[in-house]
């Protein structure tokens, strides 16, 4: 390292820096020791901006994700992703939200739930049933839903559950008829063998 600051003494006078502001640029003029100059313009960061960023796939998710879904259904789903923040920390709901107000991305209120999307344990509330019930009727395709990506929670439809083949099938549901079967035994003797 030294013999290169050495060298670079050798070679250059002086470097003169300024920076474009029409173009954003940083501009580097170098004046050379046998009397040449040359000039190289670089971009210049933006506030804050720095190496360490979100990965763009993060960035994509956030964006698809934060107008629907709270901070913490985004953090969870980033996580369950694999994708870490710029200083490589797994996502918390506060991050989340950080990002978004540095990047300007509309967030997740309350306000916007206007009754017509339901998350999946909404869409079991307003009906009655379990969480595992209607993500059986997804499964099954019986119930439309979305997820924004895989792992995301799902989005479904009010409009949905009042369907006359969902409702036959939370019906059937509801009576018992989709249950698994338990064979009704004797449980309390033990049975050793050899004895």
């Amino acid at each position: 390292m030294r013999t290169r600051q050495r060298l670079v003494r050798a070679l250059i006078e002086e470097i003169v820096v300024d920076v474009d502001d029409s173009t954003r640029e940083v501009v580097l003029l170098i004046h050379w020791k046998g009397g040449e100059h040359s000039e190289h313009r670089v971009r210049k960061p933006g506030t804050g901006e720095h190496r360490r960023r979100a990965p763009e796939e993060a960035d994509a998710v956030i964006r698809q994700m934060a107008g629907r879904w709270s901070d913490e259904h985004v953090a969870a789903s980033l996580n369950r992703l694999g994708f870490k923040t710029g200083q490589d920390n797994t996502w918390t709901a506060m991050r989340v939200g950080a990002y978004r107000r540095k990047k300007q991305i509309r967030g997740y209120t309350s306000a916007h739930k206007d009754g017509r999307c339901l998350t999946m344990q909404e869409a079991a509330q307003s009906v009655g049933v379990s969480s595992y019930a209607i993500r059986k009727l997804i499964r099954s395709k019986i119930l439309p839903a979305r997820q924004v990506m895989k792992d995301a929670p799902w989005q479904i439809l009010a409009i949905d559950l009042a369907r006359p083949d969902v409702q036959a099938a939370l019906t059937a549901h509801r009576s018992g008829r989709n249950r698994p079967c338990r064979s009704h035994r004797d449980d309390q003797t033990l049975r050793i063998p050899g004895t």
